[in-house]
């Protein structure tokens, strides 16, 4: 840590970058067409030739939450008897935008699900500062246990519940982990659904005190550090600072849930690069859990920025490799 207080001064507005409006009643107002969707892409004759076949459905209504599952067209016609492995899977948005039919999240798991050949469960959790941290948390339990009794067909026949990993991309990752340390101390109760680890893509985490890296990239034009705190503010609940435990990891040693992970046998995946501001956070987390006796494997590439392989496609390649060998080893 550098020891820099939050006081350091970037000159990003944020507001701007992120293109919302601060409302009176604590809402924000949206850019519609910052994030464009996509239509989930069933086995219809519409789509001859798509590789990756997605559908959604509800989880909980009131909520408008739902899950958007895809699996290799492949499998469906060649292989209808074999089960793969199942990633359940949090889009990025700092907590306040996104959805998991935004193109990008939805092209970055129909990529991996065609590289990897696996199924996926993309869920579309509340965001805040509607609906401020828990809830996403909330959200994430809420559709594992809906997996471990779902009769979809395509999770049922298609998806092996023994091997099932936990995955989130920035806030997302965030969401993988906490929504991880909560199932922790409740495995018995997932059951058939049996988690094996978690994959924190460039995970998105914080704290009062500036890193190194924050310092060095404090107006990076991906992520700039404004933009981040304004995101903790719009997201953590009202009146706690940013070493609050759904910022701050590392916080007073970490979770003692990390000792339940430990004892379970999960492994995991903690991916960053030196481009990205959050690296040091991400490199701080891989540490801690090494300290703490669990399993973990630390990936962290040089160059490159916050999100490139969600954002740049062609990029992802590496990540599809690391992913590999971390599930199929």
């Amino acid at each position: 840590m550098s020891g820099q207080s939050v006081s350091s001064n970037p000159t990003v507005d944020p507001y701007e970058y992120l293109q919302i409006i601060h409302n009176m009643d604590g809402t924000i107002t949206r850019n519609p067409n910052r994030y464009p969707n996509t239509s989930a892409t069933p086995d219809h004759p519409d789509y001859p030739t798509t590789q990756v076949l997605s559908k959604d459905i509800p989880i909980n209504q009131s909520k408008n939450t739902f899950v958007r599952i895809f699996i290799p067209r492949h499998t469906l016609d060649t292989f209808p008897n074999k089960k793969l492995p199942l990633l359940v899977y949090y889009h990025a948005g700092g907590f306040i935008h996104c959805s998991a039919a935004s193109t990008i999240f939805h092209n970055f798991c129909a990529n991996i699900v065609m590289e990897l050949h696996v199924v996926i469960a993309s869920i579309e959790y509340r965001l805040a500062p509607e609906h401020r941290l828990p809830a996403a948390y909330d959200d994430a339990v809420e559709a594992l246990h809906w997996i471990k009794t779902t009769h979809d067909n395509w999770l049922r026949q298609y998806a092996d519940f023994s091997n099932c990993y936990v995955m989130g991309s920035s806030s997302g990752g965030n969401i993988a982990y906490h929504a991880g340390l909560r199932v922790a101390t409740e495995v018995d109760h997932l059951e058939p659904l049996m988690i094996k680890g978690l994959i924190l893509h460039q995970p998105f985490f914080g704290g009062t005190q500036r890193t190194g890296s924050e310092m060095r990239l404090i107006n990076d034009p991906r992520l700039p550090q404004s933009v981040c705190d304004l995101m903790w503010d719009l997201s953590l609940p009202i009146g706690v600072d940013h070493d609050h435990e759904y910022c701050n990891p590392t916080v007073r040693g970490g979770s003692e849930l990390l000792d339940q992970i430990k004892l379970i046998g999960w492994k995991v995946l903690v991916t960053g690069c030196d481009g990205d501001p959050l690296v040091d956070r991400q490199i701080e987390l891989a540490k801690m859990l090494e300290e703490k006796g669990v399993q973990v494997v630390g990936h962290f590439g040089v160059g490159d920025y916050h999100m490139v392989e969600v954002t740049e496609p062609s990029k992802a390649q590496a990540l599809h490799v690391v992913l590999k060998r971390f599930i199929f080893s």
